[in-house]
């Protein structure tokens, strides 16, 4: 019996907190659609007078990107911008044989007059976050443009993000990220389906209302004083970007987010990827929650509600941890209602994990008619792609659980970045990419057992009981049996 009281307070916590970030994320729709009702009055540099035309510098942190760095430095040269008033900073980290052809790129860039250099340090103490503390000790501008190597800014990217900087409380002006190969396969999709969340829902709904969002590590400007203000770049977490966004943004600084400004850029193509991608995002997030967390709280100048929406934000990895021990536990949990009739008064809050999917539910659709349209058809398509999103999710969940409880516990690790590929579409072809990691994880063998264990958890629909069966879970479980199953199959299998 202790041991079923045990697992009910567990599961009961670990689906109320899955159920507060639900209304936290129906807050922020409703700011989200409150957000499209305001005229933007935003002061802005006159660029029709040179004189407003501010310096800046764009610094490109790279680390062995073969395969797309001809592609990169072909469209920032395209940039429309006074090449008087511009700079740009390849911050080439690589140990490759990237760092020859980079060259070769960058003097056919000089030779068009452009200022670009060619920034290599002795090592990558401090990962990216080294890299670009070390360009902006040299760096010319007072405004500071970001990109990782796979996006590709419109030549028109710096008319229209520069201008905001005119009000001098604005630190930082992101824009949206955009997928050029969206619609590749399964995976692309989902997290195609997961990033434009983040970017209409989430960074709309949180900066509209003053809240603290973050730069996303690229696609976006910073004003230099605010880097130097708020502490400058520091290389203890795997998410510098958003540890710097809170450090300024604690210092009074104004963040500014762009939605109509899309920055396109590629998405991992295979599943070792998108898991480094993944593991750093949500690593980064729960060590940045550590770190941040007392200065939020005692931040005096902070309003409470900002202050829940930002402990929110800093928890978002978290949930991982909260899905899987639901994930796990509602098995136990399915034998102890049916052989405890006097604990069924309890088992009222199951009925939160249901209304928490509704909610997301609810908010996903906006997001994702903003982008498709609204209608039935596209209504009825994107139930498939909730549904598939939702289901992978989870399966990535023991995953991404083990990144944030690393990240809680202040294991520290490498800065892994994510291969690039350089493909748009399905023509193209990754399987010789040399940055491919060869041998999967051990995690995805628990991952396949984790399969056949969601297996058990719908056999066991229709034997606990004496009425025939409790089928209440066995959509769930029937979920994390396709998100577990994708996971290891394409772990195990989508490897060169």
């Amino acid at each position: 019996m202790i041991l079923s009281y045990i697992i009910i307070v567990i599961y009961s916590v670990s689906l109320l907190l899955i159920f507060l970030y639900a209304i936290a994320q129906l807050n922020l729709l409703i700011n989200y659609i409150k957000s499209k009702n305001k005229t933007d009055t935003s002061e802005k540099f006159d660029f029709s007078n040179p004189k407003e035309i501010p310096f800046i510098t764009i610094q490109l942190p790279v680390y062995n990107e073969l395969y797309v760095m001809e592609r990169l430095l072909k469209n920032i040269g395209k940039l429309e911008y006074p090449k008087d008033k511009l700079e740009i900073q390849v911050l080439d980290d690589s140990t490759d044989e990237s760092v020859e052809t980079t060259a070769i790129e960058i003097k056919k860039i000089q030779e068009k007059g452009i200022d670009i250099s060619h920034i290599r340090r002795t090592n990558r103490q401090g990962f990216k976050a080294g890299a670009l503390k070390e360009g902006l000790k040299i760096a010319k501008g007072e405004f500071i443009a970001i990109f990782d190597a796979d996006f590709l800014p419109q030549k028109d990217w710096l008319q229209k993000t520069v201008p905001y900087f005119k009000n001098d409380k604005i630190g930082v002006v992101q824009t949206r990220w955009g997928h050029i190969n969206r619609n590749y396969s399964t995976l692309t999709k989902i997290q195609a389906f997961a990033l434009d969340a983040h970017f209409t829902l989430e960074q709309v709904g949180r900066n509209s209302q003053g809240h603290f969002i973050n730069f996303n590590g690229t696609a976006g400007i910073w004003r230099k004083e605010c880097i130097y203000d708020a502490g400058n770049w520091e290389g203890d977490t795997l998410t510098e970007d958003l540890d710097l966004s809170y450090r300024a943004q604690l210092k009074k600084w104004q963040f500014k987010y762009l939605e109509n400004v899309e920055t396109p850029a590629e998405l991992p193509v295979i599943i070792s990827a998108a898991r480094s991608q993944q593991f750093r995002w949500n690593k980064g997030g729960a060590e940045n929650f550590q770190k941040m967390m007392k200065r939020v709280i005692k931040n005096e100048n902070v309003s409470v509600k900002t202050k829940i929406h930002s402990l929110l934000h800093l928890l978002n990895s978290s949930m991982f941890t909260c899905i899987f021990l639901v994930a796990v536990l509602s098995i136990p949990m399915l034998y102890i209602k049916n052989e405890y009739a006097h604990l069924k008064m309890y088992f009222f809050v199951m009925s939160f994990f249901v209304i928490s999917s509704l909610i997301f539910f609810i908010c996903y659709w906006h997001m994702y008619k903003n982008i498709y349209g609204g209608g039935f058809k596209n209504f009825m398509k994107y139930i498939g792609a909730f549904f598939t999103f939702f289901s992978i999710a989870m399966g990535f969940s023991l995953h991404n659980t083990i990144a944030v409880l690393e990240g809680h516990f202040g294991k520290k690790s490498e800065f892994v970045r994510t291969p690039k590929f350089n493909i748009k579409s399905i023509k193209d072809g990754w399987k010789n990419n040399k940055y491919i990691k060869k041998k999967p994880s051990i995690h995805v063998v628990l991952e396949g057992l984790l399969a056949i264990y969601f297996i058990f958890g719908m056999y066991s629909a229709f034997i606990v009981g004496d009425q025939g069966g409790d089928f209440g879970l066995f959509p769930f479980h029937f979920m994390l049996f396709i998100g577990f199953s994708y996971v290891f199959v394409k772990s195990v299998f989508s490897k060169a």
